[in-house]
C-alpha cells in the first residue's frame, strides 16, 4: 500500500484535481517530433519510429508508455549535387566539409501523425493525432518551421482494478460505477522550430485547450489537462572529422509551477554509433541516464536508455527505467544514415 500511495502522489495519477503533463521520454533528442509538431518534414526521408518506456520496474503499475510516430515532407526539392550528394567511399559524409557546405533546404511542407498510450496503474491515456509543418528558409544556412497538430486524447480508468480491501468502495471521485469509465477531450499542439547546420532550438505547446476530466458531477474532483511547455536546444561541436559532439537542453513547464530541465549530450561517430547521457532535475521526478544507439544500412536504427531515479521520496521504491526507440527511415534516396537536420 505504501507503494501504491508514493506512486500516485508522485506521478500525479490521482484523480483528485491533478494536472496532468505529457509523459516523460528520455530519448527524446532522437525524436523531437514527439514534443514539437514543427519538426514534421524536416528530413528528405519519411521517419518512422517507435519507442516503449518502461518505468520505474520496482513499482506495481507504474508508468509503461508507448508510442508510434510517423512524418516526411511533402514533395520536398533536394538541391544536393556533386560529392556531398552520396556517399563516397573512404569519405566520411557528415564530416567538416558536409557541414561548411550545408544549404538551407527549400521552402517545403510536411505532415505527420503520432499515437500514444500512457498506463499507470489503472488508469490508462492515450492520445492520436496529425500534424503538419511549413518549412522556409530564413538565409542560405538557416531555416523556420511552423507546425501545429489536433487529435483527441483519452483518459480511462478501471474501476474493476482497484482493490478497495476493506474500504468504503464509494469512492466521491469514480462513484459507484463499475467497470472502465472514459473521457475524451481535443488534442491541440503547436510549435516554431529553427535549425541550421550547427544548431536547433525549438518553442511548443502541447495541451493547448485547457479542460477536465471528471467521472463524477462534482468540480472538486477530476484531471486537468493544461497547457505543457518544451523549450529546446542543442549546438553540434564537430571535435574532429569522424566525431562530433552535440550538447541540447529542455525545459518543461506545465500549471501548477512545475517545471523540468533535461540537460544531455550525445557523442557520435561516423553518423553510425553514438553513446550519450543526461540529467533531468524536475519538481517532481529528478534522475540520470545513460543512452546508446546505432544506426544500421541508412534503413534503420535502434537505440537503449537505461535511467535512475534520484528524487529521495522515490529513490528506495522505483527500482529502474528502461527505454527502447526504433525508427525505419523511408524514402531515403540520398542514402542518410543519420537525421541531417535533427540530431
Amino acid at each position: 500500500m505504501k507503494k501504491i500511495f508514493l506512486l500516485a502522489t508522485s506521478l500525479g495519477i490521482s484523480i483528485m484535481a491533478i494536472s496532468q503533463a505529457k509523459p516523460s521520454y528520455t530519448q527524446y533528442i532522437l525524436n523531437n517530433f514527439i514534443l514539437n509538431p514543427a519538426v514534421a518534414g524536416i528530413e528528405n526521408y519519411t521517419d518512422i519510429k517507435g519507442s516503449y518506456r518502461n518505468q520505474w520496474t520496482g513499482i506495481n503499475g507504474a508508468p509503461v508508455t508507448s508510442y508510434i510516430s510517423i512524418q516526411g515532407p511533402i514533395n520536398k526539392p533536394d538541391l544536393r549535387t556533386g560529392p556531398t550528394s552520396f556517399k563516397v567511399k573512404g569519405i566520411n559524409p557528415r564530416g567538416k566539409d558536409y557541414w561548411d557546405q550545408y544549404v538551407s533546404p527549400p521552402a517545403h511542407h510536411g505532415i505527420g501523425m503520432v499515437l500514444v498510450n500512457d498506463k499507470a496503474g489503472y488508469i490508462n491515456r492515450w492520445s492520436l493525432y496529425g500534424s503538419y509543418a511549413y518549412h522556409k528558409p530564413l538565409s542560405p544556412r538557416m531555416t523556420l518551421s511552423a507546425g501545429f497538430n489536433a487529435g483527441i486524447s483519452s483518459v480511462n480508468l478501471d474501476r474493476s482494478k482497484i482493490d478497495f480491501a476493506s474500504t468504503d468502495p464509494n469512492d466521491p471521485a469514480i462513484g459507484y460505477a463499475t467497470g472502465e469509465l472514459k473521457k475524451i477531450k481535443p488534442e491541440v499542439g503547436a510549435g516554431l522550430w529553427l535549425y541550421s547546420s550547427r544548431f536547433y532550438a525549438g518553442l511548443s505547446v502541447l495541451n493547448i485547450i485547457p479542460g477536465k476530466a471528471n467521472f463524477v458531477k462534482n468540480d472538486k474532483y477530476g484531471t486537468f489537462y493544461t497547457p505543457n511547455y518544451f523549450l529546446t536546444a542543442g549546438y553540434r561541436i564537430l571535435l574532429n572529422d569522424d566525431l562530433n559532439l552535440i550538447p541540447s537542453i529542455m525545459v518543461q513547464y506545465w500549471q501548477p509551477q512545475l517545471t523540468g530541465i533535461h540537460v544531455n549530450a550525445k557523442l557520435q561517430y561516423l553518423d553510425q554509433i553514438w553513446v550519450g547521457g543526461s540529467y533531468r532535475h524536475s519538481d517532481l521526478v529528478a534522475g540520470y541516464s545513460a543512452m546508446t544507439g546505432v544506426n544500421i544500412s541508412n534503413t534503420f536504427n535502434v537505440s537503449y536508455a537505461y535511467e535512475v531515479a534520484t528524487t529521495n521520496r522515490l529513490r528506495t521504491y522505483t527500482g529502474n527505467t528502461h527505454e527502447i526507440v526504433v525508427g525505419f527511415l523511408l524514402g531515403n534516396k540520398y542514402g542518410d544514415s543519420c537525421p541531417r537536420n535533427v540530431w
